[in-house]
């Protein structure tokens, strides 16, 4: 009997361990789960009113890059939530200019909406290869209730694209490739200079330097 049990013990040593290795390699997982970064190219096109305005965004987690395809002074922004400012490139003058990072810039690339209050599928659809379940969506923000429509590819959960019900406003993402993304595209040229001093310099000219408006810059909304 005592050896009996003493074999049991010296048997389930070998057990244990096993366990324990489970146990570690299941804990290892989750944590590189968890701190997985989202990162991928795209390319976006947001509609708003029969307006097209088309992009290409450079993404990873904190920090995001838009190359904005329209006629305007700004055709890069560099979005660095992480130190919580936006650089806008002026690539012709090679100059750029730092404004303090806000909410408008985030990209619409969560499943979750913000103020969302309700949600309910309502289809399938194939988008560019990736099977997509349609939800509807409802949102309220404040008393404004707005209602959308939303496809999220289910092999990527990357939502293709968002649209309002009554069709104003629609944000699609096209060849989007989840793929690892160079620093150097978040970080500001070597070459760049800021406008401030390009302002500085043509203040004791005659005529009048660039000026800079907010509603030059494309804003993610």
């Amino acid at each position: 009997m005592a050896e009996n049990a003493q074999t049991a013990m010296v048997s389930s040593r070998p057990m244990r361990r096993l366990i324990v290795l489970t146990c570690l390699i299941g804990s290892v997982s989750l944590c590189s789960e968890s701190s997985w970064a989202l990162e991928f190219t795209a390319d976006q096109v947001t509609k708003v009113n029969g307006r097209v305005q088309k992009a290409n965004v450079y993404y990873r987690d904190a920090m995001w890059r838009i190359e904005h395809q329209v006629m305007g002074p700004v055709n890069i922004s560099i979005v660095r939530k992480d130190k919580q400012l936006v650089w806008m490139l002026l690539s012709r003058l090679k100059r750029f200019k730092t404004i303090p990072y806000h909410s408008d810039y985030e990209l619409r690339i969560k499943k979750t909406l913000e103020g969302e209050v309700s949600r309910q599928e309502i289809g399938t659809e194939v988008r560019e290869g990736h099977p997509t379940i349609l939800y509807e969506v409802t949102t309220k923000q404040g008393e404004l209730i707005t209602d959308y429509y939303q496809w999220v590819a289910t092999d990527t959960q990357f939502p293709m694209k968002l649209a309002k019900k009554d069709g104003s406003w629609i944000l699609e993402y096209q060849n989007v490739k989840m793929r690892s993304v160079s620093d150097y595209l978040f970080n500001l040229p070597v070459n760049f200079h800021p406008l401030e001093e390009f302002d500085h310099q043509q203040s004791d000219q005659p005529s009048p330097g660039l000026s800079f408006n907010k509603e030059d810059v494309p804003c993610e909304s």
